[in-house]
């Protein structure tokens, strides 16, 4: 019975260190496909998410500034007296 014990324990142990020499396997193709990917993406001079998030909120406060000060060239014309821009 003890040599049954062994055997299994023994292919139980062969079972483990194939999941794992497998999991290593897979995150280092899933690696090696993000850096592929990473490289065509710069290659086609394509933006990455965050780059186009960073780009997208600088060009809503820059809208929000210049609605801001039309706002205020306006307010600053009316108490001229001037009531908008003259040709």
């Amino acid at each position: 019975m003890q040599t049954r014990s062994k055997l299994f324990d023994d292919l139980s142990q062969l079972m483990t260190n194939a999941m794992g020499v497998a999991q290593g396997a897979r995150e280092e193709a899933q690696t090696a496909l993000r850096s592929l990917m990473d490289r065509w993406l710069a290659d086609r001079n394509l933006v990455t998410r965050e780059e186009f998030d960073a780009v997208r909120a600088m060009a809503q406060k820059a809208r929000e500034e210049n609605e801001a000060l039309r706002a205020r060239i306006a307010a600053l014309e009316a108490a001229a007296g001037r009531g908008g821009p003259q040709g």
